[in-house]
């Protein structure tokens, strides 16, 4: 174990992080801030609590962040949206402007950074003296905080490893500070090996977090606890066994994610987790919705409303469009059938109605022509996406797509000059429906039949029906096994559109030509009759093998020459 003389390294403590000069970082300490060891340390209850929440502070948040500008999503990098703005640095993704030297996103600086913080408390605990506070009313509190502390921090230490191997494969996996020199040297670590590490932290954490902070003083929102932890054991698995990762194809990966899946679904009424209704999963009350297993607040605001309400509603800037790929994918509730299958071509919309009898998913998440939107009554109007209507081109910023997004959006926020509301935003980490999907796909790939329920009691399609049955969707039910994968793609588009799951989901089952070069979008007109005229439009999107996995920065290549750069980068 390495020891740094904080006093003498104030501003360069840097860890791993320090392995480029950019992304450097003085952690805080430093003397505008008096945040130096003596305080971190000396003063509990200011500092090592402050420098824990710093390291939550710094899982991604798409609400928090906004790493892309004006409330760009990384599903504007995939094919469920399209920014409206091509100034967005989100396009970088496949326009061509992703290099080493643009290396996108921050996912390198920001999980090394907390890496590093993380080896500091940890190697330093035994540095914190309780004791002053013993005859302190709160004593036992903050005891109880602090015993927690260490387990939470193993936790986020394993979270932000997996942001890099899923990002990167081979990351250089440290698990102390560093000096300069030592951080300069590294050498990238195996992606299976960086796995196991992941796995092995989760196990060894997960009995001492907390099944949830209800009876645990704070009661914080968005702390790890066990489900929180066996639950991100359970993706990472399913991550090391998708083909990305798992060229071979080694079917005991596959056991290993359905297995761990499994306890989750088994463990979730003990636990304290169940499906809600789809509406539910987003609002200004949600952060207590019972199917949160991990989940990220945000103070008030009705900046997502801004960045995301059409062109024409005031303040509204369009945002992250849902294309007609994303609509295409949505199912008719009669018989199963999706939307392209019924309409493959042009649609006269006035006449054929053809959004009637989708999966109620569709009208959660989708503005379409003709909706009233958004639900507050000071701005509510029927929207107009074909050429020339009030939310459509050639008005600057109209949607690209014919379509605008409703989910995670707040109507009831009004954007107006005057008389403006906010509301909380609570960005998804982790939900109990992700698992379900999860089970599903490594019980398929492991038995290769989608009814056998194997040793784990359920088999994929009854995973699968588990959310086609929730009450406020009743879909048609998964049988069979015919061109299963296809149709869970497209369930799990879906399901999850929106929450960062696709962009990645693509990638790790190596299918990007198939679903990021060509991307559909929806061009409304109307006719010389006045009917309402979708035509069909393809975009080609460039793509790159080389894109399944990031470049490492070429900063960061430059100080380490140990280090090397991703394939065809």
């Amino acid at each position: 174990m390495i020891h740094i003389d904080m006093n003498k390294l104030k501003y360069v403590l840097m860890g791993l992080a320090a392995v480029t000069i950019t992304s450097c970082a003085d952690l805080g300490y430093n003397e505008a801030s008096s945040r130096d060891e003596d305080w971190t340390y000396n003063s509990p209850i200011n500092g090592v609590k402050a420098l824990v929440y710093d390291v939550y502070a710094q899982v991604p948040s798409e609400f928090k962040d906004n790493i892309y500008g004006s409330g760009a999503l990384i599903a504007s990098a995939t094919d469920e949206a399209e920014f409206a703005h091509s100034y967005s640095p989100i396009q970088k993704y496949y326009n061509g402007g992703w290099t080493p030297s643009y290396p996108f996103a921050d996912t390198w600086e920001r999980s090394y950074r907390a890496i590093t913080q993380i080896h500091m408390y940890l190697e330093r605990i035994q540095h914190i003296d309780l004791s002053d506070y013993e005859y302190d009313p709160n004593y036992q509190t903050m005891k109880q905080q602090f015993e927690i502390f260490p387990y939470e921090l193993r936790f986020l230490r394993a979270y932000f490893y997996f942001e890099l191997v899923r990002a990167y494969g081979d990351v250089p996996l440290v698990t102390t500070t560093l000096t300069n020199a030592q951080a300069n040297s590294v050498k990238r670590t195996p992606a299976k090996d960086v796995f196991q590490f992941i796995i092995d932290e989760l196990d060894a954490v997960a009995e001492y977090l907390p099944v949830s902070y209800n009876d645990v003083p704070g009661q914080e929102i968005g702390r790890a606890t066990r489900g929180a932890a066996l639950a991100l054991k359970a993706r990472v698995l399913l991550y090391e066994a998708s083909p990305l990762f798992n060229p071979g194809n080694n079917k005991e990966l596959w056991k290993k994610a359905a297995a761990a899946s499994k306890v989750i679904i088994d463990n979730a009424p003990l636990w304290g987790y169940k499906l809600s209704k789809y509406a539910d999963l987003w609002g200004h009350e949600s952060f207590t919705n019972p199917e949160f297993i991990f989940v990220l607040g945000t103070q008030a605001s009705n900046d997502f409303e801004k960045y995301n309400y059409p062109t024409g509603i005031e303040n509204g800037n369009s945002g992250n469009c849902p294309t007609q790929s994303l609509i295409d994918a949505y199912e008719y509730q009669a018989d199963g059938k999706t939307f392209k299958e019924k309409h493959p071509g042009n649609i006269d919309v006035t006449t054929e109605k053809p959004y009637e009898g989708l999966d109620p998913r569709f009208a959660l998440t989708i503005v379409k022509n003709g909706d009233l939107w958004p639900s507050n009554a000071a701005q509510q109007i029927s929207i107009e996406t074909w050429q020339g209507g009030f939310n459509g081109a050639p008005k600057y910023g109209a949607t690209p797509t014919g379509y605008y997004l409703k989910k995670y959006v707040d109507g009831n926020c009004v954007t107006t000059a005057n008389n403006q509301t906010t509301t909380r935003h609570n960005w998804i980490v982790m939900r109990l429906a992700e698992f379900y999907l999860n089970y599903a796909e490594a019980m398929y790939n492991y038995y290769g039949d989608a009814d056998a329920k194997g040793e784990f009691g359920m088999s994929a399609n009854e995973a699968i029906n588990v959310l086609r049955r929730r009450p406020d969707i009743q879909m048609p039910e998964f049988k069979g096994s015919s061109n299963f994968m296809e149709h869970y793609m497209r369930e799990r588009m879906v399901e999850l559109a929106f929450e960062g799951h696709r962009f990645w989901d693509v990638r790790r089952w190596k299918k990007g030509p198939e679903f990021f070069r060509n991307i559909d979008v929806a061009d409304f007109k109307l006719d010389s009759n006045g009917a309402l005229i979708l035509n069909r439009k393809t975009e080609t999107r460039q793509w790159d093998d080389k894109y399944y996995l990031f470049p490492i920065p070429q900063s960061e290549l430059k100080k380490n020459g140990n280090l090397t750069q991703n394939p065809n980068w």
